[in-house]
């Protein structure tokens, strides 16, 4: 089994995560956030990644500090877990459709950081979660990971249907590209031999 645990302590935030690159999707999160827990759920669902998460963060002030740590804390969980990433299919893309809407997921495993996010919002919050947070939480994921990820919406127009086929997205590239591919053994899927920079 591939695990990576972290436990992340600051003034700010105080957070565990665990994830099984090689789970079933199961799940058990707390952040403080409603719809933020909702979409870590469907993240760890749809790319088959157990994942145990639990923040508390010093939501009285705002909700940055629990939604950038957080996504910093699985980032590092799961390039824990990947190790030197010997076998693995590095790459992942994914549509997701969730009603009106189409999002598209492509993402690296590089270990070069870096986010292309094209995702217009409407509105300022979703449940009590703020908007403007979700870009955030995306990059401080891929840098903590050591991702190359590109999000895009295709179409859409309920907020609600855009944020949650990201996340989908996201899950179903992921876990495609954390696969062990048999036909790799288990070499470093890359001509310089190493991932990193």
């Amino acid at each position: 089994m591939r695990i990576g645990e972290i436990h992340r302590e600051t003034k700010e935030t105080s957070i565990r995560v665990r994830v099984n690159l090689d789970g079933t999707g199961s799940y058990n999160i707390s952040t403080g956030i409603g719809f933020f827990d909702h979409m870590l759920e469907q993240l760890s669902r749809h790319s088959l990644i157990d994942m145990d998460i639990d923040c508390k963060g010093d939501l009285h002030i705002d909700q940055h500090h629990t939604t950038e740590d957080t996504g910093i804390a699985i980032g590092e969980a799961v390039a824990k877990a990947l190790g030197d990433k010997r076998g693995i299919a590095r790459y992942g893309e994914a549509h997701s459709p969730m009603d009106e809407t189409l999002t598209r997921c492509a993402l690296d495993i590089s270990g070069r950081p870096f986010l292309v996010y094209k995702v217009p919002l409407t509105t300022a919050k979703l449940g009590e979660w703020d908007v403007e947070m979700i870009e955030h939480w995306f990059h401080s994921f891929a840098g903590a990971a050591g991702l190359t990820l590109h999000i895009e919406l295709l179409y859409g127009s309920n907020n609600h249907h855009i944020v949650e086929s990201c996340y989908k997205a996201l899950a179903r590239a992921l876990r495609t590209a954390v696969e062990i591919d048999p036909r790799k053994g288990d070499a470093i899927p890359s001509t310089k031999g190493t991932l990193g920079g």
